[in-house]
């Protein structure tokens, strides 16, 4: 397999194009209080394993990538029940019905970008052992709450197409440009791409250049 992108960056690439083209080609990173207590939740939730429990397992942090989608990562957490409609598991016997849970951070929230990521999940899933995912879940750990996920195929075609412009992205080697917003109060990314400060920085020289070209008096 060619060289993938972080199926994480779809979610970056959902919250802001600029920010996913910061770091995804300047490997540009600033943490606030936001990213700083999930990563710590995170880390505390769970280590990458198996666990075995009656016709369940539960596999953590489990590795998987997507030729077609381009995309490699982790998968929080795949709840595997036992099925005879299933699929096959390496190194397992028997057959089973994968049920992907993506981890967040902090009370509820209805994000579009949470969905993507954990449908690409599924996808990189099905294309790795076969069979079909129609549905996951989101797990909001302050909450302490699952929200289930249908994976459409809406969903699946807007993560095709998010996975296609971020490599579109990679092979353009340029960063999108901002527009300050809402989200950016929020952004740990702030303090690096600021677009007020590029508008203002934009606006400076061309009013400097426009001085430069005036026929003197």
């Amino acid at each position: 397999m060619s060289e993938t992108i972080p199926l994480s960056y779809l979610s970056q690439y959902g919250y802001c194009p600029r920010r996913a083209g910061l770091l995804l080609l300047e490997q540009a990173w600033s943490e606030n209080e936001y990213t700083a207590s999930g990563r710590v939740q995170h880390e505390r939730v769970h280590s990458a394993g198996i666990e075995r429990r009656g016709n369940r397992l539960t596999m953590l942090e489990y590795p998987i990538a997507s030729e077609a989608l381009g995309l490699s990562g982790k998968c929080d957490c795949i709840e595997a029940t036992a099925s005879a409609q299933g699929i096959a598991l390496p190194g397992e016997t028997g057959k089973y019905t994968l049920y992907p849970i993506e981890y967040k951070h902090g009370v509820v929230r209805d994000e579009r970008e949470y969905q993507l990521q954990l449908c690409a999940q599924a996808m990189c899933l099905e294309e790795m052992f076969g069979g079909h995912i129609s549905c996951g879940a989101l797990y909001f750990t302050d909450a302490r709450r699952r929200d289930a996920v249908e994976l459409t195929e809406v969903l699946r075609t807007e993560v095709r197409r998010m996975a296609a412009a971020l490599q579109e992205l990679l092979a353009k080697g340029r960063v999108p440009p901002g527009k300050y917003g809402s989200k950016c109060k929020k952004c740990s990314m702030l303090n690096v791409c600021d677009p007020r400060l590029s508008a203002n920085g934009n606006a400076y020289c061309m009013r400097l250049y426009t001085v430069m070209e005036e026929p003197e008096a």
